[in-house]
């Protein structure tokens, strides 16, 4: 049904945009190139046509990110990687506490759960919270926010709240051109408030801006925010992005768009605004970029790389970032498609990716490869056709190695060398049951991974999945890393947040802590099982492990529910009271639910104040 609503919305869009061109008697301008690769538009008129040319070449594709809108919400998703080897602690109000486990150091990460060290904020719904967390004997909810719709994620710093919510409507109330309609459009509102008095929290101001919430970064005093919004050419008028700040509407001109001249058939705007957390008078700065279906985006200290394309090939667009000043730089591609932002990567001034081309379960054998761009993003290291016939499920770039796991029936571990950017190498490889959805650095020998165990399938060319599975890797003799640790919770079902979303994972190193919020399923004893059975579930909570280089133990269980509420969930289950976050405060562990903030002794686990919801 979706498809097909596409391909109709694809048809209605292309009549509609082909009777608006008929209409026009439109000379072809000549765009004039100022940065290989990236341009800008002089005018709305090379905008518009630019899009009607786009849309005329384009016809027969469904537009599923086209012009005249239909960008699906949520396809890109802003990411920043580095050399982390912890989640992230700091000291603050003389205590040591956790922070968001962020993948380039001194840049943050939106989440929706933040500490400063005394109080906790987090989101529930259309709701943000204030609990006082430290010293565990005052814990309290002393300030609750409401919003008109859900929010997103936030920031804490320097006494400023950032919010992020997500909207849609007529919210700027304005035609597009000289035309009659006035689009409805998904929009993203950005809330600063002061809490030095976390009792009191003052709205300070707001900033809105068309487009669909895509994520943000901070770097320094700056927040950077990216949306994207569909690109509209309507009754011969051209649909800008516009945003709003303290109630004063401000239209993006088509000479601040820049575009790039590629094949992909849709086109959306994304826009990138960095917004002064600590000095409101700070001008807001903004540009936008006329793209395909941008799907990742990875961002450096300095430079904000988004990809666009599909399976065949990876277009990577560069991007500037500087105190809050926004260029556009260079671009490249690669072949194949991405995982996931943990699949790039800059080191040196060199960017690396690594792809995976064709399809495990296609006709074309799926292959694996690694290529590394110079500051220019031309190819320069190129390492292809790895494990054929699986496909990367996770990686991690640590310095001058990258750590792949590819997976169809076994799990491959690659050792791949990067020290020569124009010679990449594999050094060595582990091949075990199961696969790790998500690779963490515990130190610079040894290798956190997180995933899945697995089972053959008799006479198949696959596996099943079976019960998460922990594991430690050694990699300290690069020609032969070694699994020296390994822990399975549950049976097939089991699943956890962390899996999918690396600000589940709690770690650190000088405390040997590592907690994972995990929801349990277990077959029943004393019966023969197929591999493909999924177990009942039987608990949820944060699971607290004690982490080595020796090995892994699990030390206790967390859960916010009560009584028998598991045993009542069949397959499927699903509640308020389900632990998603984790964090320490000194000696006390905090976990987070919908319902709950329950603190717990790091010492022995023993439950010190549970504080509900309302």
């Amino acid at each position: 049904m979706r498809l097909t609503a596409y391909v109709f919305l694809g048809i209605l869009c292309g009549s509609m945009l082909l009777n608006a061109v008929a209409s026009f008697n439109f000379a072809p301008l000549v765009l004039q190139y100022e940065t290989p690769g990236f341009n800008r538009f002089r005018s709305e008129a090379e905008l518009k046509w630019f899009l009607e040319e786009k849309a005329k070449d384009n016809i027969g594709y469904g537009w599923e990110y086209g012009i005249l809108g239909g960008v699906v919400p949520g396809i890109i998703r802003f990411t920043m990687q580095a050399d982390a080897t912890k989640s992230g602690a700091e000291q603050a109000t003389g205590n040591d506490y956790s922070t968001t486990n962020i993948q380039v150091a001194g840049v943050d990460e939106a989440d929706i759960v933040k500490t400063d060290g005394t109080y906790i904020y987090f989101t529930q719904g259309d709701t943000v919270y204030i609990v006082k967390a430290y010293p565990a004997a005052e814990a309290e909810v002393v300030a609750k926010i409401k919003f008109g719709g859900e929010v997103t994620d936030l920031y804490i710093a320097g006494g400023k709240l950032v919010v992020f919510t997500p909207g849609y409507g007529r919210v700027f109330a304005t035609k597009i051109g000289g035309s009659s309609y006035i689009p409805m459009t998904e929009t993203t509102t950005v809330y600063f408030y002061d809490v030095t008095d976390r009792l009191n929290p003052v709205l300070d101001r707001t900033y809105e801006v068309e487009g669909s919430y895509v994520a943000t970064r901070m770097i320094g005093n700056f927040v950077y925010v990216v949306s994207q919004k569909g690109a509209w050419v309507y009754e011969g008028a051209v649909d800008l992005p516009s945003y709003r700040e303290n109630g004063s509407i401000c239209r993006i001109p088509a000479s601040s768009v820049y575009y790039y001249n590629g094949t992909d058939p849709g086109y959306a705007y994304t826009t990138i605004a960095s917004i002064n957390t600590q000095d409101a008078t700070f001008p807001i700065q903004s540009q936008t970029f006329l793209l395909g279906s941008s799907s990742t985006i990875y961002c450096s200290a300095e430079f904000l790389y988004l990809t666009t394309g599909g399976y065949s090939e990876t277009g990577v667009h560069k991007i500037k970032l500087d105190n809050g000043a926004i260029e556009g730089v260079a671009d490249g591609s690669v072949p194949g498609w991405i995982l996931n932002q943990f699949s790039m990567d800059e080191h040196d001034g060199y960017f690396r990716i690594a792809t995976t081309t064709g399809h495990a379960w296609g006709v074309a054998t799926s292959k694996n490869n690694v290529y590394v761009l110079d500051p220019e993003m031309k190819v320069v290291g190129t390492l292809e056709d790895l494990a054929p016939g699986e496909q990367i499920y996770s990686t991690r770039f640590m310095g001058d190695r990258l750590y792949m796991v590819t997976f169809k029936k076994v799990d491959p571990l690659f050792v791949i060398d990067l020290s020569e950017p124009t010679a990449p190498r594999v050094l060595g490889k582990l091949k075990i049951p199961g696969y790790s959805n998500y690779l963490h650095p515990y130190d610079e020998t040894h290798v956190i991974g997180l995933g899945k165990e697995s089972v053959d399938a008799a006479e198949s060319s696959f596996a099943w999945y079976q019960g998460v599975k922990l594991s430690l890797f050694d990699v300290s003799d690069v020609e032969n890393p070694r699994e020296v640790a390994k822990l399975e919770i549950g049976d097939r079902g089991t699943d956890s947040p962390a899996l999918y979303d690396h600000k589940a994972f709690l770690f650190s190193r000088e405390r040997n802590l590592l907690v994972i919020p995990i929801l349990e399923a277990q077959l029943a004893a004393g019966y023969e099982t197929e591999p493909n059975a999924y177990g009942d579930y039987i608990y949820q909570g944060a699971y607290v492990f004690e982490i080595t280089a020796e090995g892994i133990t699990l030390r206790g269980r967390i859960t916010h529910l009560q009584g028998d509420e598991l045993l009542k969930s069949g397959y499927w289950f699903d509640s308020d009271y389900s632990v998603y976050r984790s964090l320490y405060i000194g000696e006390n562990l905090y976990t987070i639910s919908g319902a709950m903030v329950k603190i717990n002794s790091l010492a022995d686990l023993s439950e010190l104040k549970a504080i509900a919801l309302e």
